[in-house]
């Protein structure tokens, strides 16, 4: 059972703690709220309901920061609420979402189906179900478990979801009107707020909508300065509308929250358009450092990277190494896309059509995956098949990125002159 945190007061907090909480004055922070459970369960280290509480903030935590760390405090201490109750609710719930933070996709679909079926009416266990099912490509699952989560509770959550799955289906204007409504569900901590609005930000963008995208980002950054993917975003606005060194600031922000490869990729490529070698192969080398630190600690799968190193050009045996080690935990349209690319890159175009394939069945208006798919398309002697898909990228946002952009640009228009 689930507790708020002003039931839980009630059992364990001294009276000033109950007044700091109850006070309309206050509103914690998800630091402030660890703080006070880290505070009762020195108090009484036996409660079980103090520690799911500091499990769910540490969750919590991870989002907001993506350092592992707060994850691992968080399963630690559901191993050891379920080490003395093997069926506690709530310690089956939260061990479930770490197992979703660690991609875990299977293993979160087979969880989840059964919370379903102990605790049908807890909206969150359709969340997550739906969650993982969309990872593994299972779009028309994930809708029907969305779908139940809504029918359940109307909320931010539910609505951020059904966005989601809209987008990623096809209806993009569909996608965009729903996740208006999750914003405007409000959230009880404004990372989740900032994080629907990022989101938002990248359905305008990849739709070309570059104002509304940019007022997004800002919104998001200014709910929670700390939202990385804000921060990135923004920079592709601000690289897409010709702002090269205020879009360098805002990845370098980005980076500096949460340093991603591909924010690392955006410097390069950012820099090597201003003529600035010597930082483009700083960042370059921080793609290195974090490809070596994450086979130092045996994790295989990064399709993100592996996107990284394709369009670069280099590395490219490691790159599908690592699309093809996230393909075997997932099977959506974005690591198809990744492994496709790579596959392309390194001059294996039956594969890299097969995979390209995979990526497109869904219709999402992907500026990116449209130009991945018009290039191997082209590759395979499909040469109008091609170029409608490389226009139908450039038709959603003739901006998507400032190198492949331009890139799909220089292939129409060799295109055009062999015809």
């Amino acid at each position: 059972m689930r507790f708020s945190l002003l039931i839980l007061l009630a059992f364990t907090a001294s009276a000033d703690d109950l007044r700091f909480a109850s006070s309309p004055s206050v509103k914690m922070t998800t630091d402030d709220q660890i703080a006070i459970y880290q505070k009762w369960a020195q108090g009484d280290p036996a409660n079980i309901q103090t520690q799911t509480l500091l499990a769910a903030a540490y969750i919590q935590k991870t989002r907001e920061t993506a350092d592992p760390g707060y994850l691992e405090r968080s399963d630690a201490l559901v191993k050891r609420v379920l080490e003395g109750q093997p069926r506690n609710y709530e310690a089956w719930r939260l061990r479930n979402i770490i197992e979703l933070n660690r991609h875990h996709f299977s293993v979160v679909a087979d969880y989840a189906g059964q919370l379903t079926k102990r605790a049908p009416v807890d909206p969150e266990n359709w969340g997550t179900l739906g969650d993982a099912l969309m990872e593994l490509g299972r779009y028309d699952d994930a809708q029907k478990a969305y779908a139940t989560m809504a029918s359940i509770k109307v909320s931010l959550f539910s609505l951020n979801r059904l966005a989601y799955y809209k987008f990623v289906t096809g209806d993009a204007q569909g996608a965009i009107t729903a996740m208006r409504q999750a914003v405007e569900a409000g959230a009880p901590y404004p990372e989740n707020k900032a994080w629907c609005l990022a989101d938002l930000g990248s359905m305008y963008f990849k739709l070309g909508k570059l104002d509304e995208a940019e007022r997004s980002y800002r919104d998001a950054i200014a709910a929670f300065p700390g939202q990385h993917l804000a921060h990135a975003g923004l920079g592709m606005v601000l690289a897409a509308r010709g702002r090269a060194g205020e879009a360098i600031e805002s990845y370098t922000h980005a980076q500096a929250i949460v340093p991603l490869p591909q924010y690392s990729g955006a410097l390069a490529d950012l820099y090597t358009a201003e003529g600035k070698a010597d930082e483009a192969r700083k960042q370059n080398a921080n793609i290195d450092m974090i490809a070596k630190l994450e086979e130092a600690v045996g994790q295989k799968a990064n399709r993100t990277l592996a996107l990284v190193y394709a369009n670069q050009g280099r590395n490219l045996d490691r790159a599908q190494a690592l699309a093809e080690a996230d393909l075997e935990l997932r099977h959506d349209i974005y690591t198809w896309d990744a492994l496709s690319w790579v596959e392309y890159k390194r001059g294996h175009v039956d594969e890299a059509l097969k995979a390209s394939h995979e990526a497109l069945k869904t219709g999402a208006k992907e500026p990116l995956l449209l130009y991945h798919a018009g290039v191997i398309e082209r590759a395979s002697g499909d040469v109008e098949g091609g170029r409608k898909l490389i226009e139908g990228a450039l038709a959603l946002n003739p901006r998507f990125d400032p190198v492949q952009a331009a890139n799909a640009r220089k292939a129409l228009a060799e295109m055009a002159d062999k015809r």
